[in-house]
């Protein structure tokens, strides 16, 4: 890349470490949004109710900075939360 003023090197190296951030946070809402999936799945209701707080966590620290919009993250919050509070509970 032929960056020839200052302010465009300076300006390019902050694209590439909000860009490091960015992927790091996405990543791993990404795997924590995997893994409760993969709890549903298995139909484990008590599981996937126990790992929300720290999906819900990793999902409002990706909208904090900026990772992922407001509206997208409410968006992932509410389906998860309706897809592990409609699983059934199993019979004891």
């Amino acid at each position: 890349m032929a960056l020839r003023h200052k302010s465009a090197i300076r300006q390019h190296r902050r694209s590439l470490r909000r860009r490091a951030v960015n992927q790091r946070n996405k990543s791993l809402m990404k795997t924590m949004i995997k893994k409760l999936r993969e709890k549903i799945q298995a139909k484990d209701k008590e599981a996937a109710l126990a790992l929300l707080p720290a999906v819900f966590k990793s999902i409002d620290r990706a909208v904090a900075k900026g990772t992922i919009k407001k509206n997208t993250g409410s968006r992932y919050k509410s389906r998860l939360t309706k897809q592990a509070q409609s699983l059934p509970a199993k019979a004891v």
